[in-house]
């Protein structure tokens, strides 16, 4: 009897050997090896799109697209916690730059990219109105008393918070990311929902079975973990090509933060290219609210535990593109109708932001 695989044998490959030259990486440091270690990251980001839409398949809106939000947040919070613990207070700015490096990416790069190629496509798209209102009244408030109210407190020099003003600010955070996925899953589901019917074939198709969605959803974990920890790896050779380029160091938190969004940038993408906007809008606020609502309480735990003062403040440069990326966000999607020009808008506000990060 022939045994058949229910899943591409490249999705279930790409993982494995990613985790096989992350153990070996120590070992070489050789130009092709790099390389060869790049390639198969993307392998990997490709992989954990893959499984993703599975699992997403099964589960259905918006439980789908809340999965890879948190898993790959709850992922790189625990990079981000580990690299806290052996780097101590040198490690103290890191998570900030992290977490602001990410939502900048998903608000101007992930969801400009989606709305220029979904409205080159269609013209114009549309999406519920009320779920995406929801998302950016959270973020609002979540980003604003993280990474710019800590600027502005008098109790402690610098930007940072009190030991007091830490833990009050972890838990509410935590208490609004809990809300808005209580919203978003429970009490107000149908605002997550497609408005109109999808033009993606493999929505129509029969569902996986549950052997093969639990088999997709270890695999997802697994590529994530890859994802996260190969870019780790290459992390020196993207410092070296930075240091080389005379560029500053937050530019390497930008290049990491782009490699371990890929998998959820690429499944919105996909998304916004099969007409599904609320999907792909889904994606892309929920990642934004994972990254925050779910980095900052684990952070400010380590913080106190260890003793070490956290940095979450922003400087001036930074909140201005910061609060001008909201404000320009929340205008176009005000409407509930997108066409490409709201996609320049934001992708051009994206690099801007990378250039002043390079020409500060």
């Amino acid at each position: 009897m022939k045994f058949k695989i229910p899943l591409p044998l490249w999705t279930i490959i790409f993982p494995i050997v990613a985790w096989v030259l992350y153990a070996l990486k120590d070992s070489s440091q050789e130009v092709w090896f790099q390389l060869f270690l790049a390639a198969v990251l993307i392998g990997s980001v490709l992989a954990a799109v893959h499984h993703a839409e599975v699992v997403a398949h099964r589960v259905g809106e918006p439980f789908g697209t809340l999965v890879l939000a948190v898993a790959i947040t709850i992922i790189e919070v625990a990079l981000i916690v580990s690299l806290m613990i052996a780097g101590g207070p040198d490690a103290a700015i890191l998570a900030r730059d992290t977490v602001f490096a990410a939502v900048m990416i998903i608000l101007n790069a992930m969801v400009g990219l989606c709305l220029l190629v979904g409205g080159a496509k269609f013209g114009e798209q549309t999406f519920g109105l009320q779920g995406v209102s929801a998302s950016l009244t959270t973020l609002t408030a979540i980003a604003i008393l993280t990474l710019v109210l800590p600027n502005y407190t008098v109790s402690s020099p610098g930007p940072v918070y009190t030991d007091s003003q830490l833990i009050f600010v972890g838990i509410i955070t935590l208490i609004l990311y809990l809300s808005f996925v209580m919203v978003q899953t429970i009490r107000h589901r149908d605002y997550f929902l497609p408005t109109d019917a999808d033009s993606d074939e493999d929505l129509h198709a029969d569902p996986p079975s549950v052997k093969v969605t639990l088999l997709s959803a270890g695999l997802l974990l697994i590529c994530l973990g890859a994802v996260v920890l190969l870019g780790k790896a290459l992390a020196p050779a993207i410092e070296q090509a930075v240091f080389a380029m005379g560029a500053p160091q937050s530019l390497v938190g930008i290049i990491i933060a782009m490699v371990v969004l890929m998998p959820e940038g690429l499944a919105a993408l996909r998304a916004a290219r099969n007409n599904r906007l609320q999907t792909s809008l889904n994606l892309s606020l929920g990642s934004a609210l994972a990254s925050i609502g779910l980095t900052i309480p684990a952070v400010a735990i380590v913080s106190l535990y260890y003793g070490f003062d956290l940095t979450l403040g922003i400087d001036i440069k930074s909140t201005v593109l910061f609060i001008l990326s909201l404000m320009v966000i929340i205008l176009s999607l005000s409407t509930g109708r997108t066409t490409v020009l709201q996609g320049i808008v934001l992708l051009v506000l994206f690099f801007v932001y990378l250039f002043t990060t390079i020409i500060p």
